[in-house]
């Protein structure tokens, strides 16, 4: 039911938002360059790695410039991708990782391969044992503001007590966190 689900949203959302989409990718390209898109490896179901896609909101080589995470700041963040990233729209893309089961609507956020030694190996075995989300409990809970405690405890529980009700409740508060924090 979760994938039929996920796959349904998915198409639907990407038919109404293709052009939207595609201006995205044009002001990406005029703001700071091709490649428009950016793909990391990520762990998903099972530990399998795929490649999670974003528009790029930094610059090309950001990951040889800096930290793995970044800060309000950071200097690498392009024009374009501050209102991409404040707005979330740098994840629309993500929507071809959930028609391919990279990913689910909702989920724990997909984590890189390097984060696995920030949990237990039972804690890392339970929050791969379901797909990853474009959204999950800790972003409708808190969105980027989450510690990685409450993260982890946040991902931890959605995985203990995970339904469609459950789904359907995280989809609309990260609506209401995504527009609330857009406003500001």
């Amino acid at each position: 039911m979760k994938r039929l689900f996920d796959l349904l949203v998915a198409v639907a959302a990407l038919l109404l938002l293709a052009l939207p989409m595609a201006l995205i990718a044009l002001l990406v390209l005029i703001d700071s360059g091709r490649p428009v898109l950016f793909a990391q490896t990520r762990v998903g179901r099972r530990g399998r790695r795929f490649k999670l896609l974003k528009f790029r909101s930094m610059v090309v080589d950001a990951e040889t410039r800096g930290p793995q995470r970044t800060s309000s700041g950071d200097p690498r963040i392009t024009r374009i991708g501050r209102v991409l990233r404040r707005t979330s729209l740098d994840e629309l893309p993500q929507l071809v990782n959930v028609l391919r089961a990279d990913m689910s609507l909702v989920g724990p956020r997909p984590d890189v391969p390097a984060q696995e030694r920030d949990y237990t190996p039972a804690d890392w075995a339970l929050r791969c044992s379901v797909r990853p989300g474009l959204t999950g409990l800790a972003q409708a809970l808190y969105r980027s503001r989450a510690t990685p405690a409450q993260r982890l405890q946040a991902d931890l529980d959605y995985v203990r007590k995970h339904g469609i009700g459950r789904d359907l409740r995280i989809l609309w508060l990260t609506v209401r966190q995504v527009f609330q924090s857009s406003a500001n």
